[in-house]
């Protein structure tokens, strides 16, 4: 089992990037897992992030070194970006960092907010929908239950996100604050039917607002308000909705943005949350036009406590190490069942000479009791090792022993192919490396 991840986020990319690089993933998992070059794989694509988890085949034609760079090229051919660029740009995590990365993320330890919590619904959407279409593997599924079991804890352990603030939340605050009246006297005008738009929508009741129209490129916006409320917008309504507007809300990343010739003149509050722009951002320069930005919300969002930060690092970094525990503790079990199988087909063998020379009698059942007691025994030091040295995080040696002096062939927890293990400096040097992770 070797599991790996590729990633792009707003701490390292700008967000058009990462918009254009969420754009060009859409269905490289599923390609991938079709063709035989990933045993599984789950992409997560958020407003601010995109993460393409893999798991790779066992005794798989490449490393994970080569895995990432044809991934990242793929992704960087299907954006119109250079391949060079997205390679750079990426950062990389394998083995052991790859846990410990997706509990920072899911615990919103990497969110533009820190502590928001619509990070973990977003990890179980991007886990479910690779179910449904077949890229989850067994291994990953169990690295996201994993990640929902630590997010829960930091939840109910810290004070992390226990002011209900995200970028949905922080960007209404930012509206607030330069819109003129209050909530309950507001007009308010939602692009999108997603989930950003369904969290927008509680947010604004929240606060208060109830004159709320929807609007969907798509034509969903009847149905999202028949379960939501507010009224849905037709593409014939839409200029006049935006007329009455004090504050339009942008959560569908559309194809194309709207261009600032289609506002109307007149005072409003423009917010965009949509990774792929909903507006064109000359909408800031219009007389009396606001605009507020994911990045704006980036630069605004207030810092959680240090004590809760701290707190919720300890959990995840528990966490992690219990996962990778668990997993060494699931290769070792395959090396005990190895180790079984081999000792005792050795038994057999020399059992069925006895029966061959001497027949079924009474001794030589007593022979075979005796045996196999021998073999219990002998057995039973070797488990014991095995359990102990998983549980100090040393399966590897214990399985490179085992294959050395039994030729069984074992999983290792970390893969067993060299080149996953070639150290940077001995790794191709004439294709771009995707970015290591700091």
């Amino acid at each position: 089992m070797v599991l790996f991840c590729l990633v792009a986020s707003h701490r390292s990319v700008d967000l058009n990037t990462v918009a254009r690089l969420s754009t060009g993933a859409l269905g490289v998992a599923e390609d991938a897992v079709a063709r035989g070059a990933l045993e599984g794989a789950v992409t997560l694509s958020t407003c601010n992030r995109l993460e393409l988890y893999g798991e790779l085949p066992d005794h798989g034609p490449c490393d994970v070194l080569t895995a990432q760079q044809q991934l990242a090229a793929r992704i960087a051919e299907r954006a119109g970006l250079d391949a060079r660029f997205v390679l750079e740009t990426m950062d990389a995590y394998q083995g052991p960092e790859v846990p410990r990365h997706l509990f920072t993320v899911v615990s919103g330890l990497e969110s533009a907010v820190v502590g928001e919590r619509e990070i973990t619904g977003q990890v179980r959407r991007a886990l479910t929908q690779a179910r449904q279409s077949g890229t989850a593997s067994g291994h990953l599924v169990q690295l996201f239950e994993a990640a929902a079991r630590t997010a829960r804890e930091v939840g109910a352990h810290t004070g992390l996100g226990e002011r209900g603030r995200s970028i949905v939340s922080v960007a209404l605050d930012l509206a607030d604050d330069i819109t003129p009246g209050d909530w309950p006297r507001r007009h308010a005008l939602v692009f999108g039917t997603g989930a950003y738009a369904g969290a927008t929508m509680a947010a604004l009741r929240d606060r208060g607002c109830a004159d709320i129209e929807v609007y969907s490129g798509s034509g969903r916006a009847e149905q999202f308000t028949d379960q939501r409320g507010g009224s849905p917008v037709t593409g014939v309504e839409l200029p006049a909705a935006l007329r009455r507007a004090d504050v339009v809300i942008g959560c569908s990343g559309g194809s194309a943005p709207m261009p600032a010739s289609a506002f109307p003149g007149g005072p409003r509050t423009v917010v965009d949350l949509a990774l792929a722009r909903d507006f064109d951002p000359a909408v800031a320069d219009l007389p009396d036009v606001e605009l507020i930005t994911l990045e704006s919300v980036r630069v605004a969002a207030p810092e959680e406590t240090r004590e809760s930060v701290s707190a919720a690092r300890e959990i995840v970094e528990r966490a992690a190490a219990g996962f990778e525990a668990a997993q060494n503790a699931r290769s070792m079990d395959q090396a005990i069942v190895a180790l079984r199988k081999h000792t005792m087909a050795v038994l057999d063998a020399e059992l069925e000479k006895v029966r061959t020379h001497h027949g079924c009698t009474g001794a030589e059942e007593q022979i075979e009791m005796a045996m196999r007691r021998m073999v219990k025994s002998l057995l039973h030091t070797p488990t014991v090792r095995a359990r102990q040295l998983a549980a100090e995080g040393r399966a590897d040696e214990y399985i490179t022993g085992l294959e050395a002096l039994y030729g069984l062939e074992v999983v290792s927890p970390h893969g067993s192919d060299d080149a996953a293990r070639t150290p940077a400096a001995e790794a191709p040097t004439d294709t771009p490396r995707p970015r290591a992770a700091s």
